[in-house]
């Protein structure tokens, strides 16, 4: 199993010295992958918790760490789909693989706070059905010299779109629900859990994704299965522990447990501890923190 790590995109300590140097650092340390996320707006008085009050930009931040860094893979889990036209997505992260040297993924999902899309002038209904027909789109304007598109959602007029990604970006999908795990299976190079997963019964997750590849004809395989990891170091023991929560000998132990439930790849992501994330946590703090975890946790460590 890959190991990868979630560079400061949340609270106090997400400012661009310290992305720089976790992001170097992991990069010497032999992590795999750096990771970002979105978050679009934050509603007045919404309950969803302090790491989303204050998010950078990840395909900004993505870019940043491209000329910083020469081999890690810089990746996103997720950028909302409905946000963004595809076109303007296929151009900007045709860019950023380009900037990157063709060390780019993208996870991509349907986005789910309705304040987002009433701020980007989207309905919320039919979100599946427009995330095939945007994944169709996206890999045309990608792949094919000249495109032409008009369907349910979206219309491209007879155009070019270049220079074209070399190679096009590996797409993961995100979601939960079944559909979401089959759609995965089915369009995807992979499927990415959420902050939120049962990381228990991932397998389970992990289960419906191959069977939905396995009936569309595809190797189950060859898909990846990335674990967004909200890695919490804490003392032994804790009461009612949940995976990736306790000392570093359990949380290794965890990531083990998560490589044999069919995982293939892990990164830790403190963003999502509110003792690192949050806009009032002391960045010094956070960034000592996320620097012992950045070095106990490394791959042969």
């Amino acid at each position: 199993m890959k190991i990868g790590f979630g560079v400061p995109v949340s609270g106090s300590w997400a400012r661009p010295a310290n992305m720089l140097r976790v992001a170097r650092r992991a990069e010497e340390l032999g992590y795999e992958s750096l990771w970002t996320f979105q978050r679009l707006l934050y509603p007045v008085g919404h309950e969803m918790g302090p790491t989303y009050r204050d998010v950078q930009d990840p395909i900004v931040t993505l870019a940043y760490l491209a000329g910083v860094t020469s081999r890690v893979r810089l990746s996103v889990a997720v950028l909302n789909m409905p946000y963004y036209s595809p076109a303007l997505l296929a151009k900007q992260l045709a860019t950023l693989q380009e900037v990157a040297g063709g060390r780019l993924d993208v996870g991509l999902g349907l986005g789910w706070l309705r304040e987002e899309f009433v701020a980007s002038g989207v309905p919320m209904e039919g979100r599946g059905r427009r995330a095939v027909e945007y994944l169709q789109v996206l890999r045309q304007l990608w792949q094919e010299e000249m495109i032409s598109h008009k369907g349910e959602f979206y219309e491209v007029p007879p155009s070019h779109q270049d220079p074209k990604p070399h190679p096009a970006p590996a797409v993961l999908l995100g979601g939960a629900a079944e559909v979401a795990l089959r759609r995965a299976g089915q369009l995807a190079d992979g499927w990415i859990s959420s902050s939120r997963t049962d990381l228990a019964t991932i397998s389970e997750q992990i289960y419906i994704v191959k069977d939905a590849a396995r009936e569309a004809g595809r190797d189950p395989e060859a898909l990846r299965f990335v674990c967004r990891g909200v890695t919490k170091v804490r003392e032994a023991g804790l009461p009612g522990r949940v995976p990736l929560t306790g000392s570093l000998e359990e949380i290794r132990a965890d990531a083990e447990a998560l490589a044999g439930a069919g995982v293939t790849e892990l990164f830790h992501d403190l963003n999502f501890d509110p003792e690192i994330g949050a806009p009032d946590a002391d960045p010094a703090v956070s960034m000592r923190r996320a620097e012992e975890a950045l070095e106990a946790l490394a791959p042969g460590s």
